[in-house]
């Protein structure tokens, strides 16, 4: 019946070609990612509500009870990422574990939608945080598999223009519809404003069943390439970790990595012992590369709870106002495939390196922001696109160097050390980590720190984080300098031996014609 969709053992399914296509992945992925983080922005306008309208929640503990959902959801992401990648890698296709995350996601929205009780909620946003650890590894790890280490750096530029604007449009959406059904004024009577502000809550949510309706439909239309190679070959060339293990591309691959040997029966004793992962965290190059992602999170999610706050003291600014000034940060998103393409050919330490000098200083610039003037408004929303420029030149490489990584120590290690689906999915499960941890220190730290000692002290904060990662980047991203250096001076000390050795043969042929 459905042998369209799927195909059989010996006929392929329809549009094979086409739903294998490298194009049609990445926009799959993208979307996956568009959805998670827009279905977990468009209900923090609501949340206040749901908590105290109909959860019951004293109006005095709804903001302790907003940090407690948030630190639920943060819980379930970083303790679900690692989990996912273990699974991911250890099943020939993701396809399931990608259609597992949708399941989860949309049953955490339903949970949202009916629930009257804080257990409820509480439930919702773990599986919400579950569902995004699965759309963050399994996608990121899917996209790998698709178009490898040689193209991934554009492809996470895809990835990162769908991050932007779902953290931009799903608190923007979500508050507007809701407060338009809110603000309307039929009358006075309570039981209309009642249902009016019901009645919202619903529309919020009819947004994100859409939007879950075209997500569904993606990922079941979707076809991975190393499923779609068994039908013959009219399917795209499977794209795999093999082809990138050894090259000798000093931007992409670590400066003493080496073919790899045959595996002897201590390397896979010692493999079956230890976890994969524990190998991967062995590498300062990744290590670096994930503290970068943390530092990259912390500075793009500081804004969420210092920023709408400071322009509604100094400029009267509401809540949409306040969520447009984000778009400032937004647009420079769009770079992110030119960036991408940049590092698959160049290499990740320079942009990476530049994005996080750009941030620093604007941040710090940012405390002249302090009084109501055009200028003033001028200066802020430059600003902001500077770091929105920076962040991108940061984070969109550093999402490439996971992968570049995970190639390095392959090319460094015995064959199949890291089994036959390599460690993709495990290093993007510690990219997501990372990453959520930086959304749980950013808006804290910046925070805590605004409201201890003010505006100005707390972008200065933020703009010394920058520079501290300025560090570990140029050392360790793209391979130790260090070593790349040594490795570049004894090349050339190699060259110069041989013109050496030429020289006195030379010499002595000279001095016989001479002669």
């Amino acid at each position: 019946m459905f042998a369209w969709l799927t195909g059989t053992q010996t006929t392929p399914p329809a549009l094979l070609e086409i739903r294998s296509s490298k194009w049609l992945i990445i926009s799959t992925v993208a979307a996956a990612v568009f959805t998670d983080v827009f279905l977990y922005g468009i209900i923090v306008p609501v949340l206040p509500f749901a908590l105290s309208g109909r959860a019951g929640v004293p109006q005095d503990n709804v903001q302790s009870m907003i940090s407690v959902l948030l630190a639920v959801y943060g819980g379930a992401l970083l303790i679900g990422a690692p989990i996912c990648g273990w699974v991911a890698d250890r099943f020939d296709s993701r396809r399931w574990s990608f259609m597992f995350g949708l399941l989860a996601l949309a049953g955490s929205t339903i949970f949202l939608v009916v629930g009257n009780s804080l257990a409820l909620i509480v439930v919702g946003r773990l599986l919400q945080g579950l569902s995004a650890a699965v759309v963050w590894v399994v996608g990121l790890a899917l996209l790998q598999d698709t178009v490898g280490s040689a193209e991934i750096g554009q492809s996470m530029g895809y990835v990162g223009i769908a991050m932007s604007l779902a953290y931009l449009l799903g608190p923007l959406l979500g508050g507007i519809v809701f407060e338009r059904f809110v603000i309307l004024k039929v009358g006075k009577s309570t039981f209309i404003l009642t249902w009016l502000t019901v009645a919202g809550y619903y529309a919020v949510f009819a947004m994100a069943f859409a939007l879950l309706g075209i997500d569904a439909i993606l990922r079941l239309v979707m076809i991975e390439r190393s499923v779609a190679a068994k039908w013959g070959p009219k399917a795209p060339e499977v794209v795999t970790d093999t082809e990138h293990e050894g090259s000798t591309d000093d931007a992409k691959a670590d400066p003493e990595c080496h073919i790899p040997e045959v595996e002897t029966p201590a390397v896979t004793q010692e493999r079956r012992r230890l976890p994969r992962v524990f190998s991967l965290l062995a590498s300062y190059r990744l290590d670096a590369a994930l503290f970068g992602c943390f530092v990259s999170a912390c500075l793009l999610t500081s804004f969420d709870s210092i920023l709408p706050l400071y322009v509604n003291e100094i400029w009267g600014w509401d809540s949409i106002g306040a969520g447009l000034i984000f778009l400032a940060v937004t647009i420079p998103s769009f770079t992110g495939p030119l960036v991408g393409g940049f590092v698959d050919k160049h290499g990740v330490r320079w942009p990476s390196t530049i994005g996080f000098i750009i941030c620093g200083p604007c941040f710090i610039l940012m405390r002249l922001v302090d009084h109501d003037s055009i200028r003033q408004k001028v200066l802020l929303c430059a600003l902001l696109a500077l770091i929105g420029l920076g962040v991108t030149l940061s984070l969109t490489p550093l999402m490439a160097e996971v992968s570049y990584a995970v190639d390095a120590q392959g090319a460094k290690r015995p064959a199949g050390f890291f089994g036959k689906n390599g460690a993709f999915a495990q290093a993007y499960g510690l990219f997501n980590m990372a990453y959520a941890g930086g959304t749980l220190v950013g808006p804290l730290l910046a925070g805590l720190v605004r409201q201890r000692a003010g505006w100005g002290t707390a972008t200065l904060v933020l703009g010394c984080v920058s520079f501290v990662c300025v560090v570990p980047t140029v050392i360790w991203c793209g391979g130790s300098i260090f070593k790349l250096r040594r490795k570049q001076k004894e090349e050339k000390m190699g060259k110069e031996g041989e013109s050496t050795k030429a020289s006195p043969s030379s010499t002595s042929a000279s001095s016989v014609t001479n002669v």
